[in-house]
């Protein structure tokens, strides 16, 4: 098979496993209002289930990023999807907060090391011409998780039929990525740049994130930092946000749903552009278009500006998204690249970790959505900055 095909291949067979990702991301904050309903959780008790979660993405995508640099990047692929399928799956039989939280820390470990290592090898097997098309293409099937999530909470989590036993089925389906690593294990291929770097048997060590290209190591953590508590901050508790708004728990779902439907054209404007203007450009639009939607977001209450604005957040975050990881492989050497954008990616998931308990926190303090939403907007202004003045460009001229 031509390298053109293994690379189109790949994008479909990695990228169903990163729609898996989503859609369990996606579950957690439809099943946070689910939980809050039947074990009646408090907002504090809401941002732990979340931050748990992200707790396991940030370990998960440190271990995964250096052992895909040590052993490659195919097992590490295939392994990650089936330890957060099976312990998806086995969420599903939870009946405690406290179990719900360790099921939730193993899965976030399964998720974190998957995400920087699938884009890693596609990035790999992709021509430099379309490397950053390809991954934001894979970064794309993000939203069709976050879709079938969506649908998943309106027609089975709150389905009158199922009762209580609704979030549950939902989690049992999501636990289908076990079954699906077991089904494609041998159709994807090793990463052809990490066999040979193999080979040649170059040494590198972690120290040199921070000597050699300290540069691009404060401009990837920073960015990874503002985009992941920004969007964790934002997203898991979307629903949420509309049920405080006045909506009702099966409403807030449906907008949600329609909201999200604006991540697609979102990706797919990002993978014209990245080949097109370039990554750095790219990221700094959508990471401008996300705090003013953030902006506007926060302060809304009709019907229509939440559509409006909630829908334009998911075009441009989820854009940015798409860009940053076409973004991190490309600045590190393939010899330090898995635990470059592995590092990097566990350093974003601090943010992801302070900013759903931090909401919870604000919530409970009683802090207007409006202030709240201004956080993320300056974080993401923030980022900006420091792409804008230390990020260099990546894009093959």
């Amino acid at each position: 098979m031509s390298n053109n095909k293994v690379y189109k291949k790949l994008i479909g067979v990695a990228g169903i496993g990163w729609a898996f990702d989503a859609m369990d991301v996606g579950l957690l904050s439809f099943i946070m209002v689910a939980l809050t309903n039947q074990w009646g959780l408090s907002p504090v008790e809401k941002g732990w289930l979340g931050t748990i979660n992200l707790v396991g993405m940030a370990i998960g995508a440190s271990i995964g990023g250096y052992l895909a640099d040590r052993v490659g990047r195919k097992p590490i692929f295939l392994y990650t999807l089936l330890l957060f399928g099976i312990a998806t799956a086995g969420s599903a039989l939870a009946t405690t907060f406290a179990v719900m939280l360790i099921f939730r820390f193993i899965i976030g470990i399964g998720i974190g090391a998957e995400l920087p290592v699938a884009s890693t090898l596609v990035s790999e097997h992709a021509p430099p011409q379309v490397r950053g098309r390809a991954v934001v293409l894979l970064e794309s099937f993000w939203a069709l998780g976050w879709i079938f999530a969506a649908l998943l909470s309106y027609y089975v989590i709150s389905n009158p039929y199922f009762g209580n036993y609704g979030w549950r089925i939902a989690l049992v389906i999501g636990g289908l990525p076990a079954i699906y690593a077991a089904v494609i294990r041998k159709q994807v291929p090793e990463s052809p740049v990490y066999l040979e770097a193999k080979n040649n048997q170059q040494k590198i060590r972690i120290t040199d994130l921070f000597t050699r290209y300290n540069r691009e190591t404060i401009t990837l953590w920073t960015i990874w930092f503002v985009i992941a508590f920004s969007y964790y901050g934002m997203f898991l508790w979307l629903p949420s946000v509309l049920v405080a708004k006045g909506f009702s728990m099966i409403r807030s779902f449906e907008y949600v749903l329609l909201m999200t439907f604006a991540q697609v054209p979102g990706y797919f404007t990002a993978a014209y552009l990245v080949e097109k203007w370039g990554r750095k450009p790219v990221l700094i639009i959508f990471l401008t278009g996300t705090a003013i939607s953030a902006w506007f977001f926060g302060g809304s209450n009709e019907t229509t500006q939440l559509l409006l604005w909630g829908s334009l957040l998911s075009f441009f975050n989820l854009g940015a998204w798409g860009g940053l990881y076409a973004y991190t492989p490309e600045n590190y050497p393939v010899e330090i690249r898995g635990t470059g954008a592995g590092a990097a990616a566990s350093f974003g998931r601090i943010g992801s970790i302070i900013s759903p308990i931090m909401v919870g926190a604000l919530i409970s303090n009683q802090v207007s959505y409006q202030n709240i939403f201004l956080i993320f907007t300056i974080a993401m202004l923030f980022g900006v900055i420091v792409l804008w003045f230390v990020g260099k460009e990546t894009k093959v001229a």
